[in-house]
């Protein structure tokens, strides 16, 4: 296992649509373990396999608090099936736009089907942090960061921010 470097906005990779993955093999397997190792260092509660710079549909999340036994769950091709009319608002934030948060509205419940690291496709039914969680990462499976659920002006203020900062760094 390996903690991969992540990528951080305005990485353009970011915007990239992930390819689903044909078939569980070794290298997926691999994937999955650094990305949990990557998750659990950075510290976050989900990562998308493309923020650490790889286009397949893979996602690891783990809403666990601290303190109470890990919940590490791995979603192969994982697509939102039903969603409730209900929403519910969480204060979110990414491991790709490391120190901001803000609060976004989602579909408080959904359904989900993907496939687990064994190759069964399952479904399931998330609500609450863990449901806000699973919409955030499968949106970085489609190139949609939370900011974009955001209104135009703070969405170009984000952005703005972590240009001006990547800049910085690359002339460091």
């Amino acid at each position: 296992m390996s903690i991969r470097p992540i990528l951080i906005l305005p990485e353009p990779k970011l915007r990239a649509i992930s390819k689903p993955i044909e078939k569980i093999d070794g290298e997926v397997r691999k994937l999955v373990e650094d990305m949990f190792e990557t998750m659990y260092d950075a510290p976050g509660i989900g990562l998308a396999a493309i923020q650490v710079g790889v286009e397949r549909r893979v996602v690891t999340i783990d809403t666990a608090r601290e303190g109470e036994d890990k919940k590490p769950i791995a979603l192969i091709n994982p697509e939102i099936v039903a969603a409730s009319d209900e929403l519910s608002v969480y204060s979110e934030g990414c491991l790709s736009i490391p120190e901001y948060y803000e609060e976004v509205e989602r579909p408080a419940r959904v359904a989900i089907r993907f496939m687990d690291l064994e190759g069964k496709l399952r479904e399931m039914e998330a609500d609450g942090l863990f449901a806000t969680c699973v919409q955030h990462e499968i949106d970085h499976l489609n190139g949609v960061l939370f900011i974009d659920h955001l209104s135009k002006l703070k969405r170009d203020r984000v952005i703005k921010k972590f240009t001006k900062q990547a800049k910085r760094e690359a002339e460091g």
